[in-house]
C-alpha cells in the first residue's frame, strides 16, 4: 500500500491510450440504450466529425505534447518549493489528494478562461460545435486547445508536484469527464452538490442564453458553486454554439473561429482593437464596426440543426475508409522512438483523409476529385510501409485491390456531387427539433 501512489501516479502508464477501447464500448452501449429508450442521440455525420476532431488533437499531441509539458518540468526541477516526491506515508496520500484538488481547480480556471477570452475560446469552441450531446462528443476536442491549457497547471510545478503525478492526475480528470457527456442519465440526487454530473454538463453545452458560460467544472462542481458560475439544469438545453458551424469538415472546425477573429481584427479601425479582440470575451465588437446586438435565445421548438443527406451505401463507404484512416492514426500515436520526420507523411495523409470525408458528407465537388487522389496516395503508402516485410507482395496486391475496389465503389456516386440545390427536412432528434439539409451539392 505504501508505494501504491507511485505505481498509479508515477509509473508513466498511458491511461488515456488504454481507455480508448472502453470509450468505443461505452459509445456502443449508449447507442443500444438510446434505441431501447426510443431516443435518437446520434447522427452518423456528426459522430464521424466528433471522432475526426479527436483524432486531429491526439495527432497534434504526438508532435507537440512533450514540448508543451517542458515548461512544467523545468519549473519543477529548478523552482519547486516542496520535496513532495520524497514524502512517505500519510503525507504522500495527503499530497495525492491535494494534487487531485489542484488539478481540478486549475482545470476549472482554464475552462472558464476558454469561455471568457476569444483566443482560447476559438480552440475550445470545437468541443461545443456539435448540435448533439452524447459520448462521442466527449472525444471531440480542439487541436489547438493544449497550447492554452498548459500554462494553468504551472502553479502545481512550483508547489512541487512531480511531472508524472501531474500528468496522470490530468489524465484521470479527463477520463472522468467522458461519462458525463450523455442525455440518458438523469439527475443523481445528493451527488449533484459535489460532483460534475451529466445534468450539470448538459447545461455547459447548451446555447440557451441562460446556460451560456456556466458549469465549467471538471470533476467537482464545487468550483462553480464557489465562484458564481453554477446553473442547474431546467429544460433540456439546445446544444451547440451561438453561431453554428454548419459543416462536417474537422479541419475547418478547428480554424473557423480564428478566421472570424482575424477578419474582425482586419476590419477594426483602431490598432489597439486589432490586438484587444484576441483577449476579449466572445461576442465583443471592435469600435467602429456594426453592433452585433444581443445573443438570440433558442428553444427546441424553433432551432433547426445542420444536416446533409447522402445515399446509405456512400455512408458505408466513408465509415470503412474512416476506419482505415483511424488505424493509420493509431499507428502514428503508438510510435515510440520513431523520428518525428518519419511520422509526418502518415499524419498528413490522415489529416487529408478526414478533410475529404467531411467534404464527401457535404457533397462537395472538390471532395469527389480529391478522394481519388487520396485513395492513390493511401494505397501507395500501405505498399511502401511493407517494403521491408516478407509480406510485401501480398500487401501490395491487397493495396491494389483496395485502390481499384474503392474507386469503383466511390465513382458510382458521381451524380451526388453535381451542382444542385437540395433541401430536405428529416426526422426530428427529439420532439419539436428538426434538422434540415441546407448544403448545395457540388458547391
Amino acid at each position: 500500500m505504501m508505494d501504491l501512489i507511485d505505481r498509479v501516479l508515477g509509473s508513466g502508464i498511458p491511461y488515456l491510450t488504454y481507455a480508448v477501447p472502453f470509450f468505443f464500448l461505452l459509445i456502443g452501449i449508449e447507442v443500444l440504450a438510446a434505441r431501447w429508450e426510443h431516443k435518437k442521440v446520434y447522427r452518423l455525420h456528426d459522430s464521424i466529425n466528433d471522432l475526426s476532431c479527436g483524432v486531429l488533437q491526439v495527432l497534434a499531441g504526438v508532435f507537440f505534447g512533450t514540448i508543451l509539458f517542458a515548461a512544467y518540468i523545468a519549473i519543477y526541477r529548478h523552482w519547486s518549493i516542496l520535496p513532495i516526491s520524497e514524502w512517505t506515508g500519510a503525507a504522500k496520500w495527503g499530497a495525492a489528494f491535494a494534487l487531485f484538488l489542484g488539478v481540478d481547480c486549475c482545470y476549472y480556471w482554464f475552462h472558464r478562461a476558454s469561455h471568457e477570452m476569444n483566443a482560447p475560446w476559438a480552440a475550445h469552441a470545437v468541443h461545443h460545435q456539435s448540435e448533439e450531446y452524447n459520448l462521442a462528443v466527449a472525444l471531440r476536442q480542439g487541436t489547438f486547445q493544449p497550447f492554452f491549457s498548459w500554462v494553468f497547471y504551472l502553479p502545481l510545478a512550483l508547489i512541487g508536484f512531480p511531472p508524472l503525478w501531474a500528468g496522470a492526475m490530468m489524465t484521470f480528470n479527463t477520463l472522468y469527464q467522458f461519462w458525463i457527456h450523455t442525455r440518458l442519465i438523469d439527475r443523481l440526487g445528493p451527488l449533484e452538490w459535489v460532483f460534475n454530473t451529466p445534468s450539470h454538463h448538459r447545461v455547459h453545452h447548451g446555447r440557451n442564453v441562460k446556460y451560456l458560460d456556466k458549469n465549467h467544472a471538471g470533476t467537482l462542481i464545487i468550483w462553480d458553486r464557489m465562484f458564481g458560475t453554477f446553473q442547474a439544469e431546467e429544460e433540456e438545453p439546445v446544444y451547440g454554439i451561438v453561431r453554428p458551424l454548419s459543416s462536417w469538415n474537422p479541419v475547418w472546425a478547428n480554424f473557423h473561429e480564428y478566421v472570424e477573429l482575424w477578419e474582425l481584427a482586419r476590419q477594426a479601425p483602431y490598432f489597439t482593437d486589432k490586438i484587444k479582440i484576441w483577449f476579449m470575451p466572445p461576442g465583443w465588437q471592435p469600435r467602429g464596426l456594426p453592433d452585433r446586438g444581443p445573443t438570440p435565445d433558442v428553444s427546441a421548438d424553433t432551432v433547426v440543426k445542420y444536416h446533409t443527406r447522402i445515399p446509405g451505401w456512400l455512408n458505408v463507404y466513408v465509415v470503412l475508409q474512416f476506419a482505415l484512416a483511424t488505424a493509420m492514426a493509431v499507428t502514428v500515436m503508438a510510435s515510440r522512438g520513431v523520428p518525428y520526420w518519419q511520422l509526418l507523411w502518415p499524419t498528413a495523409l490522415v489529416v487529408l483523409s478526414l478533410l475529404v470525408f467531411g467534404g464527401v458528407f457535404e457533397r462537395k465537388n472538390w471532395a469527389y476529385r480529391l478522394e481519388h487522389v487520396r485513395l492513390l496516395l493511401f494505397s501507395l503508402t500501405l505498399a511502401l510501409m511493407s517494403t521491408s516485410s516478407p509480406w510485401f507482395i501480398a500487401v501490395s496486391a491487397g493495396a491494389l485491390v483496395y485502390l481499384v475496389g474503392s474507386i469503383v465503389w466511390f465513382s458510382a456516386f458521381r451524380d451526388e456531387f453535381l451542382p444542385q440545390e437540395r433541401v430536405a427536412v428529416i426526422e426530428p432528434t427529439f420532439p419539436g427539433l428538426s434538422v434540415r439539409d441546407t448544403t448545395p451539392a457540388g458547391s
